[in-house]
C-alpha cells in the first residue's frame, strides 16, 4: 500500500503529540522498530523492544516520555504510542474515496435503492429493496439479500454475504468471507429425528463496527441479533442467534458466543474464548484466551478458565488424577467422620 510522505512536525500538530527533535523530518512509511529504514516511523510501546532502540534505522519514533532520552533520532513523544501510531497510519496510509458507480456485470434489482454515490462491485448481487447509502464501497463478489441496509461510508471488502432483512450501520468495516444473517442453529427434536425452527429476526449492526474475515453473524429466532456501536470482532469468529454484544467490545480470533447470550459494554475476549448460551456478561468483563465461560460474569474483572499446556506426560498424570479424584473425596468424607465421631466419644468418656 502506498503512502503518502508527512513532515514530523506537521504529524504532532495534526495529532496533537509533542514533537521530539527535528520536525523537518520526512516520514515516507511506517515499519517496526526492528527492520525499519530510512524514511520509516517505527514505535516503541512494549518494554520488551526497548533495546531495538539505539541502532533502529527509522527516521522517526513514537514512543512515550520515559524513552525520549534515550532515542538517537526525532520522534513524538506520547502517552499512549500504540494509540498516536494508530492515527499517524492512518494519516500515511488513506483510505481511496469512493467513486460511484456500478460495474458492468453487477445484478441489481429494480427495486434496490442505490445512492449515486456508492460503489457496486464487480459481480455483485444486489436484491429486491435493499438501501445502500452515500459512500458505500460494495467490493467484488459480494451479495446484499433482499429488505437490508446499508449505512453511510460503510465497506465490504469482497465475498461478504448479507442475508436478507439485516441493518448495517455507517462506517462499518467487513472483510472478506463474512456472513451477516445467517440461519440461527435452530432445532426442535421430533422422536430423534430434528426438525428446523424458523430463524425469523435480524441482525442490527450499529455504527463505526468492524468484522473480521470469515466471521459469521446469525440472525435471531424471534428477537433480533444485535451488534452494538464501535464493536469489533476479529477473523472466524461465530455469533450465535439472539446474542447482543455492547458498545466497545472487543473480541479475538476463533471465538464463539452461543445462542442468547448478552455481553455487555467495554469487554474483551481473547482468542479461542467459548462462552455457553443463555449467560449475561456485564460491562467490563474480560476474559483470556481459550477461557471456556459456562456461567454468567456480571461484575467487572478479569477471568481466566483453562489449564495451560504442559508435556503429554504430565497431562496424563493429572488426567488421570482428576479420574481418581471422586475416590479421594470419599475417603476423605469418610476420615472426617471418624475423626468427629472420636472427638465426641472423648467428650462422652470424660469427667461429668
Amino acid at each position: 500500500m502506498k503512502a503518502t510522505t508527512y513532515r514530523l512536525a506537521d504529524l504532532a500538530t495534526r495529532i496533537g503529540v509533542e514533537l521530539l527533535g527535528d520536525g523537518d523530518t520526512r516520514v515516507t512509511h511506517a515499519d517496526t522498530i526492528q527492520d525499519a529504514k530510512k524514511g520509516a516511523i517505527c514505535f516503541l510501546a512494549n518494554s520488551k523492544y526497548r533495546h531495538y532502540l539505539p541502532d533502529t534505522g527509522a527516521s522517526a519514533v513514537i514512543l512515550g516520555r520515559e524513552d525520549a532520552a534515550h532515542s538517537p533520532i526525532p520522534g513524538l513523544i506520547s502517552d499512549n504510542p500504540y494509540l498516536t501510531y494508530a492515527r499517524v497510519a492512518s494519516l500515511l496510509y488513506p483510505v481511496a474515496q469512493v467513486v460511484g458507480g456500478v460495474h458492468i456485470s453487477a445484478v441489481v434489482s429494480e427495486s434496490a435503492v442505490v445512492d449515486p454515490g456508492a460503489w457496486i462491485g464487480p459481480c455483485c448481487v444486489i436484491g429486491a429493496n435493499v438501501e445502500i447509502h452515500a459512500d458505500v464501497s460494495i467490493g467484488p463478489g459480494c451479495v446484499i439479500d433482499d429488505n437490508s441496509v446499508i449505512g453511510e461510508q460503510t465497506r465490504l471488502v469482497a465475498k461478504v454475504t448479507v442475508c436478507s432483512g439485516s441493518v448495517i450501520g455507517k462506517r462499518v468495516l467487513i472483510h472478506p468471507g463474512a456472513v451477516i444473517g445467517s440461519d440461527g442453529f435452530g432445532n426442535a427434536n421430533d422422536q430423534g429425528t430434528w426438525v428446523k425452527v424458523p430463524q425469523i429476526g435480524a441482525v442490527i449492526i450499529g455504527d463505526d463496527v468492524e468484522i473480521g474475515a470469515n466471521t459469521t453473524i446469525d440472525r435471531g429466532a424471534l428477537r433480533d441479533t444485535v451488534i452494538a456501536d464501535g464493536v469489533r470482532l476479529d477473523n472466524q469468529i461465530q455469533i450465535a442467534h439472539n446474542v447482543r454484544i455492547g458498545e466497545h467490545t472487543a473480541i479475538a480470533g476463533c471465538a464463539g458466543v452461543a445462542g442468547s447470550t448478552t455481553i455487555g459494554k467495554y469487554c474483551t475476549l481473547g482468542g479461542g474464548v467459548g462462552l455457553s448460551g443463555h449467560l449475561e456478561i456485564g460491562d467490563n468483563v474480560h476474559f483470556s484466551g481459550q477461557t471456556l465461560v459456562t456461567r454468567s460474569f456480571k461484575d467487572p474483572g478479569y477471568y481466566s478458565g483453562n489449564l495451560p499446556a504442559v508435556t503429554n506426560g504430565e497431562w496424563r498424570k493429572t488426567i488421570a488424577r482428576i479420574r481418581r479424584l471422586e475416590n479421594v473425596i470419599q475417603r476423605l468424607n469418610t476420615l472426617e467422620k471418624e475423626v468427629f465421631r472420636e472427638k465426641v466419644d472423648k467428650k462422652t468418656d470424660g469427667p461429668v
